[in-house]
C-alpha cells in the first residue's frame, strides 16, 4: 500500500491573518519519509518555499522567512502554516513528499492547493433604534443611547433638530444624559454612527 496525500484543492485565507494549507498522509510501515517540499507559483514567479529532509528544515524563499512552519510532532501531517498573509501570497501551492521503501526505492506524491487571499469585508455601522416619542415629566432624569454594530472603532455624534430644520451638534458620546429634565429639553434628537 502506498500513502496518498490529501488536502483541499482550494482554500481561502484572510489578509493579515494566518492560514493552514492542509497536506497529510497516513504513515505506512516500511516507508520512511525522505523529503518534504512546499512550492508555490504566483504573480511574483515560482519557487520552493520550504524543504525538509534528514538535515532539518529550510525556508528558501525570503518573503516567507519567519512566516511559515510545518508541524514536527505529528507523523503524516505536513501541512503548511503561513502567518500574517499578504495579498501577494495568493497562488498555487504544491506539497510534495518522497518516501524510501525497504528496497531503497523512492516513491513520490504531490497535491496542489489554490490559495485565495480575501480582505475581510468591513461592515457599516447599524444603529439599533431607540424608543420614539418618549414623554417624561420635568425634573426626571433620562438618557438616550446610540448603539451600533459593525467593524470597530465606531464613533458617535448626537444632534438635536432646530426649528430652522438644521441640526445642532451636541456630543460625541454614545450616551446623551439629562440628570434633571427641563421643558426646554423637549425636541427631536438623533445620532450618527461612523467607522472607517
Amino acid at each position: 500500500a502506498f500513502p496518498d496525500l490529501s488536502g483541499p484543492s482550494e482554500i481561502k485565507g484572510v489578509w493579515k491573518e494566518s492560514v493552514t494549507l492542509p497536506c497529510a498522509y497516513v504513515p505506512v510501515e516500511n516507508l520512511v519519509q525522505q523529503t518534504l517540499t512546499w512550492a508555490v507559483v504566483h504573480d511574483k514567479g515560482s519557487g520552493t518555499i520550504f524543504w525538509r529532509d534528514d538535515s532539518g528544515d529550510q525556508v528558501l524563499l525570503s518573503e516567507y522567512r519567519d512566516r511559515v512552519s510545518i508541524p514536527n510532532d505529528a507523523p503524516g501531517n505536513v501541512s503548511l502554516l503561513i502567518l500574517s498573509l499578504e495579498i501577494s501570497d495568493k497562488g498555487t501551492y504544491t506539497c510534495q513528499v518522497t518516501w524510501r521503501d525497504s528496497n531503497n526505492s523512492l516513491i513520490a506524491r504531490e497535491i496542489t492547493t489554490k490559495l485565495e487571499v480575501v480582505k475581510v469585508a468591513a461592515t457599516k455601522p447599524i444603529i439599533r433604534a431607540g424608543q420614539l416619542g418618549l414623554t417624561l415629566p420635568p425634573g426626571a432624569s433620562t438618557s438616550l443611547t446610540c448603539e451600533a454594530s459593525g467593524s470597530p472603532p465606531i464613533s458617535y455624534r448626537w444632534f438635536r433638530s432646530t426649528p430652522a430644520g438644521k441640526a445642532a451638534f451636541l456630543s460625541t458620546a454614545a450616551e446623551l444624559a439629562w440628570p434633571s429634565l427641563r421643558l426646554s429639553d423637549s425636541g427631536t434628537y438623533f445620532c450618527e454612527a461612523e467607522n472607517r
